[in-house]
């Protein structure tokens, strides 16, 4: 169970997260879609709540993070910005609103902040990406990247295999992560990559540096709330940890009521009027 100070309750900022990683205090990042799980994971003292594209996979039943669409996100924004008193969130732009055009990136920006009253954006890419990244940061949007395995480019990839195993690409990931706070991004977020490099960012860059899958020498990290409790099964990389197993718990809890419903120990005469 969480205990929070005073200090604990108050609001999380772009600028509390940095006096977090002056003082060495880890981050603690989860995501969420909808309000009432976002309103127990606050609750529970979070410091992020990350609107993720991966409700593709975890709310829609999607393969991919491709098809959620820019009304989805913003949908699962406002459920969860309702929610929310202490944490900071962050919604995902999803994949084709941060491609290339500034003007259409800033507009889709814009949407998700105003409808879903959300604190910040998570943006995958890098230096590809990054005069849209600069357009949005100049307008007053605070930005987070995202750099490593980029779940949006799957299909380039071909493969959910570790990142920047090899100098050349571990070079990149640095270079692009410089950059990215060069352009005034608040923090990244490095999925799948080695431990030594996603401690070596994290030392170099101010920012704070949030992991998933990335080691321990990172600023924070962030795992999937479907994962992490349990709900889903099928998903096992190594850097998961199941903190409960709710699949179980959900199958049992509605087995049992099923069971009761059909030889009629339910209601009972104490359950009705």
């Amino acid at each position: 169970m969480s205990v929070h100070s005073q200090e604990d309750n108050r609001k999380v900022t772009t600028h509390r997260l940095y006096e977090m990683k002056e003082r060495g205090e880890k981050i603690a990042m989860l995501t969420a879609y909808d309000y009432s799980m976002a309103k127990l994971i606050d609750q529970a003292g979070t410091d992020v709540i990350l609107v993720g594209d991966s409700a593709s996979n975890v709310m829609a039943g999607n393969v991919t993070t491709l098809p959620i669409t820019l009304d989805q996100m913003i949908y699962h924004g406002v459920s969860v910005t309702k929610a929310v008193n202490r944490a900071l969130v962050v919604v995902d732009m999803p994949f084709g609103t941060c491609s290339g055009n500034p003007t259409e990136s800033l507009n889709a920006a814009i949407r998700i902040m105003k409808e879903t009253g959300a604190d910040a954006l998570k943006i995958e890419g890098g230096k590809e990406v990054i005069e849209d990244i600069r357009k949005i940061i100049d307008a007053g949007i605070p930005v987070m990247g995202h750099l490593g395995l980029m779940p949006q480019s799957i299909n380039k990839y071909g493969t959910y295999t570790v990142r920047a195993k090899d100098e050349a690409e571990a070079k990149k990931l640095y270079e692009d992560a410089l950059l990215l706070e060069e352009t005034g991004c608040f923090g990244i977020v490095l999925e799948k990559i080695p431990a030594e490099v996603g401690r070596r960012i994290a030392s170099k860059l101010r920012i704070p540096i949030i992991g998933i899958g990335a080691g321990n020498g990172v600023d924070g990290q962030v795992l999937v709330m479907h994962d992490m409790l349990g709900i889903t099964q099928e998903f096992s990389p190594r850097f998961l940890r199941r903190y409960a197993n709710l699949q179980e718990t959900i199958i049992n809890a509605v087995g049992h009521y099923v069971s009761d419903v059909k030889d009629k120990s339910f209601p009972s005469d104490n359950e009705q009027y």
